[in-house]
């Protein structure tokens, strides 16, 4: 297959720059692959749209403030993107300007409220860098670092918790699982009212998901690699649903990767585990967990373009990517939904 095959024409005046000021009144479009109907709703509708014994996932992953603006001892200012933490204080980062910052550089941040080396130059261009700090390196990380918004985003962010999920628990995400955005306390407290269940996973959402396909055909393009874990209660879950025949709904492709990665090939069940994942999806894989999927619109020729597309079909998911632009849909991180029954 060839990446040209998931292009769609975006004008970037629908690239959503800010949240809604109401997370749950985003737009939200319904597909249903069965009929290949195309219904628009507002978001806080996905209550009418699932059922009772539904079992939704969702990725409870935290953002951290990741890009942090510092200066080298010359007064060279100089920007950090923190990616994962390896070890202790010792994290892999994306640093600008690359070529001024050699192994045993040091950098400070914040009036020296942390301080870096440069540890080893690492393969494609990143840093092994270690901090070295007085107090709790989250609470410093809080105060002086900046969120780490996709760089189609060029409006600053007036509220950090609004590129968080309402139920945002462990931090180590370079990026917000931007399907959860659009719940509320008040809609998650309803759809458990209905009878609809509620599991967790967590993903930790890695840069490379902002990286574009550069390969000119599908199959040849290499996932990158993010770190994920689900616990016991919640594979209790998600079996018994399965054991059932109820439906398991994924917010996100985030969750939607975690569930596929360790989804029994015959039973579609899944094991308490921590692990790491590559899988990638596209057109002609065989969905082993989930019946449905929350998301928010997607990049021209990108990885989770193709993964809606192998979940809906190609030719269904480009009309209605067609319509959403006709309708003026917002696109996107900060743009409205989609729910593929």
């Amino acid at each position: 297959m060839k990446v040209s095959e998931f292009n769609y024409n975006l004008p970037e005046e629908l690239i959503a720059q800010t949240p809604l000021k109401k997370r749950d009144e985003s737009r939200l479009m319904v597909l249903n692959k069965k009929t290949k109907k195309i219904e628009h709703k507002t978001f806080k509708d996905i209550i009418d749209y699932l059922e009772p014994g539904d079992v939704l996932v969702r990725n409870n992953t935290k953002v951290i403030p990741a890009r942090l603006y510092g200066k080298k001892e010359t007064g060279a200012k100089v920007e950090f993107l923190l990616l994962n933490n390896i070890e202790g204080d010792i994290w892999e980062s994306i640093v600008r300007p690359g070529n001024k910052l050699h192994i045993g550089t040091k950098v400070i941040f914040g009036d020296g409220l942390l301080q870096a080396d440069i540890l080893e130059i690492m393969p494609g261009g990143t840093r092994k860098i270690k901090f070295y700090y007085t107090g709790i390196f989250n609470e410093i990380l809080d105060k002086i670092g900046m969120m780490p918004l996709p760089p189609y985003i060029h409006e600053e962010l007036k509220q950090k918790d609004r590129y968080q999920t309402v139920y945002a628990k462990y931090e180590g995400s370079a990026a917000a699982p931007t399907a959860g955005l659009h719940f509320t306390p008040e809609l998650l407290e309803k759809i458990q009212e209905k009878g609809i269940e509620i599991a967790n996973v967590t993903l930790h959402v890695g840069i490379g998901t902002f990286r574009p396909v550069k390969e000119e055909t599908v199959e040849a393009h290499k996932m990158h690699s993010e770190h994920f874990y689900i616990k016991q209660e919640d594979c209790e879950k998600i079996n018994k649903a399965k054991q059932e025949g109820r439906r398991i709904i994924a917010v996100g492709t985030t969750s939607c990767r975690v569930l596929e990665s360790i989804a029994d090939e015959k039973t579609g069940m899944v094991r308490p585990q921590e692990n790491d994942t590559q899988i990638f999806i596209y057109p002609g894989y065989k969905f082993k967990c989930i019946d449905g999927l929350i998301t928010n619109f997607h990049l021209p020729q990108s990885t989770l373009l193709m993964l809606v597309s192998a979940l809906a079909g190609k030719d269904y998911i480009i009309k209605a990517y067609e319509e959403a632009v006709k309708e003026k849909y917002r696109f996107f991180s900060f743009g409205d939904a989609m729910f593929i029954s």
